[in-house]
């Protein structure tokens, strides 16, 4: 093949989009004929190739888009570490359908126990689903949604926060809110109500919430909506993030020994 041909063809398949197809056309076009393949084998091969990378940078872009603080998997949590939690309902959770059922998940527990990372964990399950997916701090929230009313464009961000599949909503409790806060969250997730799934993370049993809302009317009708449709994580007992610490402490040990 001549020059003109392949500069044609490089240029039609940036225009279609096809970057896999023309970086490696040429490599499974001689693969496909040292092996006695015909064109159709070729191009099925070829196409397979695309469809797995454009499917790679979509995850990878969901990911950078829900703005995780860490990417971490369920794989690499110790479930061990924390008895109270089960395992089970986790990697059922996992599957996503609770997502399509636009229900809640509330983990609870002390901090340190690795509810932080069970989220990002089903946040990443979402992502490679295919679903969009958001992830915030309750304070870093909170701010957002007061800057924005002060900055008359909170219609705007509620209706992007709004349209997340999954929204995760980490450490709620961690930090009273004010009342205008209070209330902008409370608005937020009445909206987000069986129109998105809502994750949220708490070091504060559910009688102690008020603490963090200012009102028991207002905790109230939060936890209605929120509980109306939920799976309630229980991640009671020693801090996962010590213990983890620890291990990898005595690993480092037993490697330096001779």
């Amino acid at each position: 093949m001549n020059e003109a041909p392949k500069l044609l063809l490089a240029h039609h398949l940036k225009t279609l989009k096809l970057p896999t197809v023309l970086r490696e056309y040429d490599k499974v076009a001689q693969q496909c004929a040292a092996e006695g393949l015909d064109h159709v084998q070729f191009l099925a091969r070829l196409v397979e190739l695309e469809l797995i990378d454009r499917e790679r940078r979509m995850i990878e872009r969901r990911i950078k888009a829900a703005k995780f603080p860490a990417v971490k998997s369920l794989d690499s949590f110790d479930f061990k570490a924390i008895p109270s939690l089960n395992k089970m309902q986790v990697l059922e959770l996992a599957r996503c359908e609770w997502i399509e059922r636009r229900e809640n998940v509330i983990a609870l527990g002390p901090s340190g126990t690795g509810k932080t990372h069970v989220a990002l964990g089903l946040g990443l399950a979402a992502c490679q689903k295919g679903l969009a997916v958001g992830f915030t701090t309750a304070a870093a929230l909170v701010h957002e949604l007061m800057e924005a009313r002060d900055e008359r464009r909170l219609l705007r961000l509620q209706k992007q926060l709004v349209s997340h599949k999954l929204l995760i909503i980490d450490e709620l409790g961690f930090v009273p809110l004010s009342k205008t806060g209070a209330e902008l969250l409370f608005e937020l997730i009445s909206q987000r109500y069986e129109r998105g799934a809502t994750l949220i993370t708490s070091n504060l049993p559910f009688d102690e919430w008020t603490e963090t809302f200012g009102s028991e009317r207002l905790t109230g009708a939060l936890l209605d909506r929120l509980t109306h449709h939920v799976s309630i994580l229980e991640m009671n007992g020693d801090s996962y993030r010590l213990g983890q610490s620890r291990a990898r402490k005595a690993r480092v040990a037993a490697d330096a020994q001779p």
